[in-house]
């Protein structure tokens, strides 16, 4: 399990780029019907709700974690997926750049296995996809399974190795988060941005040879994922990449000032390559009074982050284990008041407007994060998005878009377009 720490929430804070032109209606939704509201039910339990990124795999591999019982903590388990109606999950593959240094494709490939196993364990409510057709298949019938699929969290692991690359397309990766928090030869993310002496941001975004791994993604039928990625990058990508891209788990910075989110610039051009943003849930990232707390909390309360820091140092030295760390993350965010729901679904509204219903959907990174909104305390909790989106007035076939729609759409395309450059290369 993967959480970002109180330090890491005032980086982010500290380091974002503010959105620099003012949001354009480019698609509202309906006013809000009686018969809208009293169906969202109905629309929810009809969906292929897709979510493309949860953590819930180093649980798998770290804990041992059986999806089939409730461990009384997290945020997914098979149960919780159910009463949810989840259709699909984009398992993360994520490899901690400073832990694993020199060991990357190992812990890759453990974490790969990890999904594997757990589906062949579970083979009545859990099957592997590989495509868009894998997915609707599995929700098909009256014995609807839970497709799984693998993203590569980072395109570290890669090492920057394009037969690696195309190794974790065969053991069915489908899509690569270019970066993580961490820039690469190839590409600049947005978590680690250097300053020049002016203390200007310093962004070269991606290399030529970043430009072929996004072409060589394109050829595969690889997923280009920008989560993470510094704005640059993401402009270099969006002019590469032949097929849609997608932001696996981000939100919108005009809401929320930090820069892992995405600009309405930014939106509109991902609109433009007919891809799609897939919201994060997590609170630092959709809550700019979240942020602020935090930040009062750090400055009031001294003693408690360096104490933070410590521990982190000794998980990253494995002199404790996650669990340790964890606690006390989790005691320390407990303190700080978490946003309403309002305010995720004023995310997925805002995006809707900007870019196009079209071009948004749910990326929650469950078991990713500390703090999740009021009333989103797992998966089981997804139906109160749809009940929240009905609300404002969203139909259902905007309801069905923005669960998995969208997602699937994207998916189809990005298989279309590998098939033509797959004929072009013969």
């Amino acid at each position: 399990m993967r959480f970002p720490t109180l330090a890491a929430v005032l980086l982010l804070v500290a380091t974002s780029v503010a959105q620099t032109k003012p949001m354009t209606n480019t698609s509202n939704p309906k006013k809000t019907t009686a018969s809208a509201a009293t169906n969202w039910r109905a629309i929810h339990e009809s969906a292929i709700i897709v979510d493309t990124h949860a953590d819930t795999t180093g649980r798998f591999l770290d804990e041992h974690f059986d999806p089939s019982t409730d461990a009384g903590f997290g945020h997914w388990d098979l149960s919780r997926a159910k009463k949810g109606n989840l259709g699909a999950e984009f398992f993360s593959i994520w490899v901690d750049p400073d832990k694993y240094k020199g060991q990357y494709v190992q812990r890759a490939m453990d974490m790969i296995d990890s999904v594997y196993e757990t589906v062949a364990k579970h083979p009545n409510e859990m099957v592997m996809a590989y495509s868009a057709a894998d997915i609707r298949k599995a929700r098909t019938g009256p014995h609807k399974r839970i497709a799984a699929l693998l993203g590569l969290e980072g395109g570290h692991p890669i090492e920057g190795d394009m037969g690696l690359l195309r190794d974790y397309y065969r053991l069915g990766v489908r899509y690569m988060t270019l970066t993580w928090s961490n820039s690469l030869d190839w590409a600049q993310s947005s978590g680690d941005y250097k300053k020049d002496a002016d203390g200007k941001i310093i962004d070269p975004g991606m290399t030529d040879y970043g430009r072929q791994i996004v072409q060589e993604m394109n050829r595969l039928g690889m997923i280009v994922d920008i989560s993470h990625v510094s704005d640059k990058t993401f402009y270099d990508a969006i002019a590469t990449s032949r097929a849609p891209v997608i932001a696996s788990h981000s939100s919108a910075r005009a809401l929320t000032d930090v820069p892992r989110d995405m600009t309405d610039d930014m939106l509109r051009a991902l609109a433009k390559n007919n891809g799609v943003v897939q919201v994060n849930f997590n609170c630092g990232f959709v809550s700019n009074k979240y942020n602020q707390e935090t930040d009062q909390f750090a400055k009031d309360h001294p003693d408690e982050i360096q104490k933070l820091h410590e521990l982190e140092k000794q998980y990253n030295d494995g002199k404790i284990d996650e669990n340790q760390l964890q606690d006390y993350q989790e005691k320390l965010n407990s303190q700080i008041p978490r946003p309403p729901l309002s305010d995720l679904i004023d995310h997925i509204d805002h995006i809707a407007k900007v870019a196009g219903v079209s071009h948004v959907g749910i990326g929650s990174d469950f078991d990713g994060v500390p703090c999740l909104p009021q009333g989103i305390n797992s998966v089981a909790d997804l139906p109160k998005i749809t009940e929240a989106l009905a609300e404002r007035g969203y139909t259902a076939k905007q309801l069905d878009m923005i669960l998995g729609g969208n997602l699937l759409r994207v998916f189809a395309d990005v298989e279309k377009t590998a098939r033509q450059m797959q004929a072009e290369r013969k």
